[in-house]
């Protein structure tokens, strides 16, 4: 039996192992636990896992190709970086700014302007890069900064923007873009729970100078683990590149034909005199920040299956929405603006004050009947041990942050939700209200 016959037989036994697995889930209200968010991965995945990791070079190479290529051309964008997860895409995209190979490059002390209801490691780049946060609240319901209000946060040191679409739901990009280019600031977009999601028609994340993703199972589309980082700018694409590859300057493809490398003066690079291989160049004081090549693998047969995903976590947004539509007295609930086509990450719920009862007490309750909630990420992040007294300016009060902090959750509504799941879910909503003597429907 040769190599090709074997790699088939693997692949057969990998697709019925699939099946079989398949024949085992099956959904028992009571039973089975409602998840917020998985992987939605059938054969094609699983085989593709496979494939990626039989080769004896299993780090990055021929299918990142492959998927960044189609990536960009799904983002509508020039080039992607893929790396091993959303928060190194921050990382890289932030740090980007601060390097010395970057006009007119972010200093210490130089403004960032985020909002304070935000995920860790949105914030964190701009403060491991010795920069200010300058923070925003946000608006109940769409849990987005109020674009009206940037102005107010804008000094003469504010040198960028990092913002979150949080949820999938779409800041107001036209005035944000507008903003930016009066001001000459720079505009990051951190959609790694937005992907395809538009506003006016063109995706989020392709607006500003870079964009990032999240490939983590929670999200839209999962490798496992891994993130992307995006730009139509070559320079700043190699900077990036630089950066997530030990800093190293070279911009070479893995299999690079010339010998003289794609700057083709490979070996024409000298170092205080010294001949030097720009192979092997340091440029840029870097990380090592690459997913294995099995994961671009994952990604390229999750890619076709995106229209999908995002057509089914639309119909299960409005599924939720019309259980929870009902209970509207004791709830916030989401809303989209007028020029925004979300691709909802989550269904984000935040009780009213007057709703007579606490988040604990509606979230311990869906919890010990196996259904899944979270927390909006941090909140107002300033309310967090890691996160007190650090240097940053607040431009506004942050009440409706504080708010979320302390009242707001989310449920999911990813493509592995059927109707099942929903016709539990709202039945036990019901019997929360019903059971809840503080919490009685009008």
């Amino acid at each position: 039996m040769d190599e090709e016959e074997i790699q088939k037989q693997i692949f057969a036994l990998v697709k019925e192992l699939y099946h079989e697995r398949s024949k085992q889930k099956k959904f028992i209200p009571g039973k089975s636990r409602v998840l917020f968010s998985g992987d939605i991965f059938d054969e094609r995945e699983m085989v593709a896992r496979v494939k990626a990791v039989l080769p004896e070079w299993i780090t990055l190479g021929p299918r990142d190709v492959e998927f960044t290529e189609a990536f960009s051309k799904f983002m509508g964008v020039k080039h992607t970086l893929v790396t091993n997860s959303g928060s190194s895409a921050n990382l890289i995209a932030v740090s980007a700014l601060c390097s010395k190979n970057f006009p007119n490059r972010l200093r210490k002390g130089d403004e960032i302007i985020t909002p304070a209801c935000t995920f860790p490691t949105t914030l964190s780049p701009i403060i491991l890069n010795n920069l200010m946060p300058v923070f925003l609240d946000v608006e109940l319901g769409t849990y987005n900064i109020n674009a009206q209000s940037l102005e107010k946060a804008i000094s003469n040191k504010t040198k960028a923007m990092f913002i979150p679409h949080t949820l999938g739901n779409p800041n107001e990009m036209d005035v944000i873009m507008e903003t930016c280019e009066r001001h000459n600031i720079i505009l990051l977009e951190d959609n790694c729970d937005s992907l395809d999601s538009t506003y006016g028609g063109k995706r989020t994340g392709s607006f500003g100078l870079i964009g990032t993703s999240s490939f983590y199972p929670a999200h839209h589309l999962s490798m496992g683990e891994g993130g992307a980082a995006y730009t139509n700018d070559l320079k700043i694409y190699r900077l990036m590149l630089s950066l997530r590859n030990w800093g190293r300057g070279c911009y070479c493809a893995l299999n690079e034909k010339n010998p003289q490398g794609a700057c083709n003066a490979r070996f024409d690079y000298k170092v205080k005199g010294v001949p030097y291989d720009h192979k092997y160049l340091y440029t840029n004081i870097g990380f090592n920040l690459k997913p294995l090549d099995l994961q671009p693998a994952v990604g390229i047969e999750q890619l076709k299956k995106q229209p999908d995903f995002t057509e089914k976590r639309k119909k299960n947004f409005k599924r939720m929405y019309k259980i929870f539509e009902r209970f509207e007295e004791f709830f916030i609930l989401p809303y989209a603006l007028p020029k925004s086509d979300p691709s909802w990450f989550a269904f984000p719920l935040t009780i009213k004050p007057e709703a007579g009862f606490e988040r604990k007490d509606f979230t311990l309750f869906m919890e010990q009947n196996l259904i899944d909630t979270r927390h909006l990420f941090a909140g107002n992040i300033l309310q967090h041990p890691a996160y007190e007294g650090i240097e940053c300016r607040v431009a506004e009060k942050l009440d409706n942050a504080d708010l979320i902090f302390s009242n707001s959750l989310f449920m999911g509504v990813y493509p592995g939700l059927f109707e099942a799941h929903f016709e539990y879910i709202e039945s036990k909503v019901e019997e929360f209200f019903r059971n809840n003597k503080s919490a009685k429907l009008k």
